[in-house]
């Protein structure tokens, strides 16, 4: 039997009894909906996790720190023998190293020190933090009052939101306004004796008037462990021209062999995430400590796969009620057309067409249940989404979007919909394939 015959066939049954097929195929909806939600609500966090975490620059950034003699600090980090040779500086000649390595964007130092700031006559003790152009798109500042930096060398100031709390009672009226930065700056002394070397530093208080462009809300991440930056941001160039004294300073002035300048770290900003562990190992080669979140990121990705996991198995139960819908229209199906089957067989039609037959009538709804239940999914993802912005609307916050879904999904549920209705079909078409043609003819 040839397979437009026996869509026709099939067709024509399935209108014949119309309400009992209806409400098996809206049956499979409902499951296939509740699938589609389920399952959106896993891929919409994962997206909006996924999209927060690159949007803060973290996942293309290689955290970079000099060995010690001590372990710790990861994988990369193992306990030197005392006969070894003394670890690598970090120092400008490590940072113009680094530099130089394939598909790095930029290199730069955390710099963050402990100062005071003048503001309308009065003192206010804080931290600065040097803060990198490239943190423009970073999602921390995502809603920010005011602006960032205009420019890499603008003598302008970013505050958090707890430092402009204690400088006005109305922070939003310090956008514009001028506040004194007080620090300490790093002086080297004149080289002496014979060797040239530089013996020490001298401290010199220093102040500098820096314009407040703009209020964030949250502290930006930075560094290992992903410890705050600071309550003053300001460009980074700028804090690099300050020369404030640091905590590593005394470290520099207790060494040995006088040399330029160390760092504590140094972050590494990569072109993408797919050259990031390329560079890590690099850096590793080269005498220095390495971290990435790409460890935290594998971890993270576990975590959302059983997630999924878990809503695809609670949102498939539904659709498992469904196909013994199916079971039992078809079963119905055959008992009220014996006489039909036994028609079709005694015209010649093989067991295997009578089970095409009914296996094209558990497809068709399948199809319909599928279709069907994508629509009502995505409906119901769009509910979610709606309510989510509301509340979090009237609680002043941010609206996301914590369901989603995409292409993959809807072809997947129609898929997953027309594979259970075939797995449900195939007991009733067996059963109407092995039925006798004589004693069919006989029912009724």
């Amino acid at each position: 039997m040839k397979f437009g015959d026996l869509s026709e066939l099939a067709g024509r049954n399935l209108r014949q009894a119309v309400l009992r097929n209806s409400l098996t195929t809206i049956g499979i909806g409902v499951g296939v909906a509740s699938l589609v939600a389920m399952t959106s609500l896993g891929v919409g966090l994962q997206n909006l996790a996924s999209e927060r975490l690159s949007r803060s620059g973290l996942f293309n950034a290689i955290f970079v720190a000099p060995q010690t003699n001590q372990p710790g600090f990861g994988r990369a980090q193992q306990a030197r023998p005392e006969t070894a040779a003394p670890p690598r500086p970090l120092d400008d000649n490590a940072r113009h190293e680094i530099e130089r390595m394939p598909n790095v964007v930029e290199v730069y130092p955390e710099i963050r020190f402990p100062t005071q700031i003048h503001y309308a006559g009065n003192p206010y003790a804080t931290v600065v933090a040097g803060v990198p152009m490239s943190d423009r798109d970073n999602g921390a500042y995502e809603g920010m009052k005011g602006s960032f930096f205009s420019a890499p060398d603008a003598k302008e100031a970013i505050l958090q939101i707890e430092l402009a709390n204690q400088l006005s009672s109305q922070p939003d009226t310090l956008i514009g306004k001028d506040i004194v930065l007080r620090y300490a700056e790093r002086q080297p002394l004149p080289a002496q004796g014979s060797t040239g070397g530089a013996p020490g530093f001298s401290i010199v208080p220093r102040e500098e008037n820096l314009r407040i462009v703009g209020i964030v809300e949250t502290e930006p991440a930075a560094g290992f462990g992903g410890f705050g930056r600071g309550r003053l941001l300001i460009p980074l160039q700028v804090a690099e021209t300050l020369r404030a004294a640091q905590a590593t300073d005394l470290r520099d002035l207790l060494r040995e062999t006088p040399a330029q300048r160390t760092y504590d770290s140094l972050t590494v900003r990569m072109k993408g995430t797919k050259e990031v562990e390329a560079a890590e190992n690099a850096i590793k080669v080269a005498g220095f400590m390495a971290y990435s979140l790409f460890d935290a990121a594998r971890t993270l990705r576990q975590v959302f796969a059983v997630f999924d996991l878990l809503l695809l198995i609670f949102g498939s139960l539904a659709l498992v009620v469904a196909s013994l819908g199916i079971v039992n229209t078809l079963v119905m199906a055959i008992l009220e057309r014996r006489r039909e089957i036994g028609v079709l067989k005694a015209l010649g039609a093989a067991d295997h067409d009578v089970r095409r037959l009914f296996f094209v009538e558990a497809g068709a709804m399948g199809l319909l249940g599928g279709m069907l239940g994508v629509i009502m999914g995505w409906l119901i993802a769009r509910a979610i989404n709606f309510g989510t912005k509301v509340y979090l609307d009237r609680q002043q916050i941010p609206a996301i979007k914590i369901a989603a879904v995409p292409w993959w999904m809807v072809a997947a549920a129609i898929g997953f919909s027309i594979a259970v209705s075939l797995v449900a079909g195939m007991y009733p078409a067996s059963r109407a394939a092995r039925l006798d043609p004589v004693e069919a003819l006989r029912y009724e």
